[in-house]
């Protein structure tokens, strides 16, 4: 089994899209509650309705769910 701190170094520094991360977390609506109770970080650079998002892949992964 991998090591969980290797998983923080590897994945800490890359960003999965919206979609990706709504399919791993469970759906849009847990990653927007994930979002905005801080347990996902996440950013949003431009204010366009269309605006790509980035989340952080660690905090993605921690609060996976299986489907």
């Amino acid at each position: 089994m991998i090591n969980e701190d290797v998983l923080k170094i590897v994945l800490n520094d890359k960003t999965f899209g919206r979609d990706q991360a709504a399919d791993i977390v469970g759906g849009l609506s847990r990653l927007r509650d994930l979002i905005g109770r801080g347990l996902i970080r996440a950013e949003k650079p431009t204010n366009k309705q269309n605006g790509k998002w980035f989340c952080n892949a660690w905090d993605v992964v921690k609060h996976a769910r299986l489907k």
